[in-house]
């Protein structure tokens, strides 16, 4: 059971988060979260030193939630098939229905908005999205590689070039889902790599 003291931080970085991928980090005032969040100048301080404490503890929580996602998503995909190109599609078919089938449209990413103001923030939150972008990319590059060690391509592409091309792509569909008020867009973007991926490997 979550602990008082808990629940209001979590609270607090739900709130921050909403209002960041809305507003930006820059124009986030910690006047907005203390009200939207309802807790005094205390309470927050309580928890975090300060905004760039928040904004570090906000890319945590994000990676961690992405990480267990993609690592509940593969343990489906690994238990369906041996086949590591087929593991790989049912992974982005599962990734694919469960964007599409978000109630409220998808609210963005976090690592995205504050990647565009890196100015603002110091080297280790910097350190900390690259690593998590980077911990995405290696997942998928070793299945491209497992892929690599059973099947042909028919191009000259490289498990790292695709890799990067999957965290692009999704990138990109939240931006199209955020802008359209449509979750199927993302969701059709996964499709569409997932279709690539497919092609150039010649599965049937």
């Amino acid at each position: 059971m979550a602990t008082r003291s808990n629940s209001s931080r979590e609270r607090i970085l739900s709130c921050a988060e909403a209002i960041i991928l809305k507003k930006g980090f820059s124009a986030t005032t910690l006047e907005d979260i203390f009200k939207d969040a309802a807790i005094t100048k205390g309470g927050f301080f309580y928890h975090f030193d300060g905004k760039e404490a928040l904004a570090e503890a906000l890319v945590l929580r994000y990676l961690e939630q992405d990480d267990a996602i993609f690592e509940e998503l593969s343990r489906q995909a690994d238990a369906l098939s041996e086949d590591p190109l087929h593991r790989l599609l049912i992974f982005l078919k599962l990734l694919s229905e469960m964007m599409g089938n978000m109630h409220e449209t998808h609210p963005g990413c976090l690592v995205a908005s504050f990647t565009y103001e890196n100015y603002q923030l110091n080297d280790h939150i910097g350190d900390l999205m690259r690593l998590g972008i980077g911990n995405w990319n290696r997942m998928i590059m070793a299945r491209l590689e497992q892929i690599n060690e059973q099947y042909e391509t028919s191009g000259d592409t490289t498990p790292e070039t695709l890799a990067y091309m999957f965290t692009g792509i999704i990138e990109g569909g939240i931006l199209l889902a955020r802008n359209f008020s449509n979750n199927q867009l993302l969701a059709n973007q996964i499709l569409a790599y997932r279709s690539f991926i497919r092609l150039i490997y010649g599965a049937k």
